[in-house]
């Protein structure tokens, strides 16, 4: 028995070896088998017909267990008479494909305890007759899958009597009735969808994908402006100013007047604020402006046309005309506190949107120089 050691490590280390969560089918089957069966000489026993029954249990997809009866009436070969022979033995099998597969080719191995009584002539002094027997088995063989649930089979295998060192082969074919249950059937948990800006709006629908952390954000994703003057809720030190309003960059009414406006020739990739120094040029036009004339201020406004989402279009203006107004405080050198940005989206069109030429022309960005009063 020490031949079925190894195989049952294997198939217990299979079985852990399974994902706890994955679907996973049983299945049991009831083998019944008719078999022809060639005694080794030293039996005194003739080719004879075989009968038997198994109840296998497939627990993995490529391992089962198999319990076994068989049992023949042989004649004898070199007396007259006859010798009836039962057997129960405990087979492990490996298939080489799973139960969904209509084709399952195996190997197998095992052991057990075959009985070869005597018949019609008694007699105790011809070896293989009238004893109890240990036999261990090695065989190879197939299983078709007819349906889920019919399968035919055939196997040929070889066995070995340990006491008396005999060496006997078996071919059979027979049915398979199979009964089949799916286990495991636990999913894993569904993936979150990714929220690179963390706001709670998948980026697959945010309109907004880059709101600071903690921001509050409407179903689009995009900052709430609750009172709608253009500032968001998280900058706006004025939260109540009256609809309308002509507000600075706080969110609060300045008193300012506009002086004089400089349309800013820069073009940005699509759906990009990206700005390159390329523009420095155009731009230096209102850094030279501001300089010659130090009690004025600069709003830089973005502007877009009605095509999209109208917060999207909010949105993007804004960064555009932050994209400017980086340039100006960055590289050009103005101060910070003369400069603010303002993204009017599709809110001041100074064209039609039902043209491709008006279209251009409110897609633009905008240098406001204000004084104030």
């Amino acid at each position: 028995m020490n031949i079925m050691r190894p195989i049952a490590m294997a198939a217990i280390a299979s079985t852990l070896a399974a994902p706890a969560l994955a679907e996973r089918k049983e299945t049991v089957y009831i083998n019944p088998f008719a078999a022809f069966q060639l005694f080794d000489d030293k039996r005194d026993l003739s080719e004879t017909g075989t009968f038997g029954v198994g109840l296998e249990y497939r627990f993995a997809p490529n391992w089962a267990v198999e319990a076994l009866y068989s049992r023949a009436d042989a004649d004898r070969k070199y007396v007259d008479g006859s010798s009836e022979f039962e057997e129960l033995r405990l087979d492990a099998t490996y298939y080489f494909a799973p139960q969904d597969k209509a084709w399952n080719p195996y190997v197998s191995v095992g052991a057990g305890h075959a009985d070869f009584g005597v018949g019609d002539t008694i007699s105790y002094n011809t070896a293989g007759t009238g004893h109890d027997e240990t036999r261990v088995n090695v065989g190879t063989g197939f299983r078709y899958n007819v349906t889920d649930s019919l399968a035919l089979r055939g196997d040929l295998r070889e066995f070995h009597g340990i006491d008396e060192s005999t060496f006997d082969t078996q071919v059979s074919l027979g049915i398979s009735f199979a009964f089949n249950r799916t286990v495991g059937t636990s999913a894993p948990a569904p993936r979150s969808p990714v929220d690179t800006d963390g706001d709670g709006v998948p980026d697959a629908r945010d309109a907004c994908p880059d709101t600071p952390r903690g921001a509050e954000v409407d179903s689009r994703g995009c900052e709430l402006d609750s009172d709608n003057d253009g500032v968001v809720d998280s900058q706006d030190l004025c939260p109540n100013t009256t609809a309308g309003a002509v507000v600075d960059e706080t969110g609060c009414e300045g008193v300012t007047e506009t002086i004089e406006t400089f349309t800013i020739e820069v073009q940005f990739p699509t759906n990009s604020s990206v700005i390159s120094n390329a523009y420095d040029d155009e731009i230096r036009r209102v850094a030279d402006f501001l300089s010659e004339n130090p009690e004025t201020i600069v709003e830089i406004a973005g502007h877009s046309d009605s095509t999209g989402d109208a917060g999207y279009n909010q949105s993007l203006s804004q960064r555009r005309a932050e994209a400017v107004a980086d340039r100006l405080t960055g590289p050009l050198g103005v101060d910070p506190e003369k400069v603010s940005a303002r993204g009017y989206g599709e809110s001041q069109p100074v064209a039609s949107n039902d043209t491709a030429a008006g279209r251009a022309q409110n897609r633009r960005v905008e240098a406001r120089i204000q004084v104030r009063r």
